[in-house]
């Protein structure tokens, strides 16, 4: 198996980390380690790294790539349980989190994962493979009020009532299975003219989201995460698309607020700890050398805070 992958902001990433050579540090998404292995590179004896990823390959692949390294442990677990994850392996608090949002480049260029609209494959989508629902589940299955809210709702699609109409229509026919199927009858119903890059980027960005709950676990994942951090740890996160960097940017002015008592009242009632300090106002944007040389990168946003209470 190999992992080719470009780590988005590598150098953004571990220079907001901050990184203490005895710290601990959590990647929440490994992918094929290439934010890790910079952390690890940081690091000393004394510290560690804790990798976790849903997807079977990634730990297998680094697990291979890291069998030198003696102090990261690889979880296969799903981040929204890092508070689960972090008890049960003993620590109460660590130093660094890092959340990458995106998909991996391997499991973009794996025709058989169904992630992309470039790649001829069964409609898949799990991020872990294990897990039961699929994009051609719900593709075949959900009726089509549902399919139009997600189309509309991740996916911010202004065709999404006819893609998700003919959709069922089609489905009567015969059940859509892969991912060109599904390509061709967006192209037949959106206009040509009206696209800008892919025309069934939109749906396929909410099927992902859809089937891998992407947007469900965020906001509690990053409460968790932040409650986990030790007084002066950072929590780095690359979105790459406006709807996950809304949220992250909500629940960081969230967490970053002293009161929130309605303004009329005379004295503060809701006993709300500001708990961390936003390093960034504006998001670090990958730079144009970056882009250049990978073009994935171009819609990531990198947004960092600190623990402070």
């Amino acid at each position: 198996m190999q992992f080719n992958h470009f780590s988005v902001m590598l150098n953004e990433c571990i220079d907001a980390l901050n990184i203490k050579q005895n710290g601990i540090y959590v990647d929440c998404t490994l992918g094929g380690g290439g934010h890790s292995s910079e952390i690890l590179n940081k690091i000393n004896e004394s510290g560690r790294l804790i990798a976790i990823d849903q997807d079977q390959y990634a730990i297998d692949y680094c697990k291979q790539k890291f069998s030198d390294n003696f102090n990261v442990t690889f979880v296969k677990d799903n981040f929204k349980n890092i508070n689960f994850v972090l008890r049960e392996l003993g620590i109460n608090g660590v130093d660094g989190i890092l959340m990458d949002l995106g998909v991996s480049s391997y499991q973009i260029d794996t025709d058989e994962r169904g992630f992309s609209y470039m790649r001829n494959g069964e409609l898949d989508m799990r991020m872990d493979k294990s897990q039961e629902l699929t994009a051609k589940i719900i593709i075949n299955e959900y009726d089509e009020q549902k399919l139009s809210y997600i189309f509309k709702i991740y996916g911010e699609e202004k065709y999404h009532k006819k893609i998700s109409n003919r959709i069922v229509n089609q489905r009567k026919i015969k059940p859509i299975e892969t991912t060109f199927e599904l390509v061709k009858l967006i192209d037949e119903i959106i206009p040509r003219y009206e696209v800008k890059g892919h025309s069934s980027k939109k749906v396929f960005q909410a099927l992902r989201i859809e089937v891998n709950e992407e947007l469900d676990i965020l906001e509690n994942a990053i409460k968790d995460a932040v409650k986990n951090l030790n007084i002066g740890g950072r929590i780095a996160i690359i979105t790459f698309h406006s709807l996950e960097d809304r949220i992250v940017k909500n629940i960081f002015n969230y967490l970053a607020l002293d009161c929130i008592c309605p303004k009329q009242f005379p004295i503060c009632k809701c006993e709300k700890k500001k708990e961390i300090k936003i390093i960034n106002k504006k998001p670090i944007l990958p730079s144009s050398f970056e882009i250049e040389k990978n073009s994935r990168s171009s819609s990531a946003k990198l947004r960092v805070a600190e623990k402070i209470n």
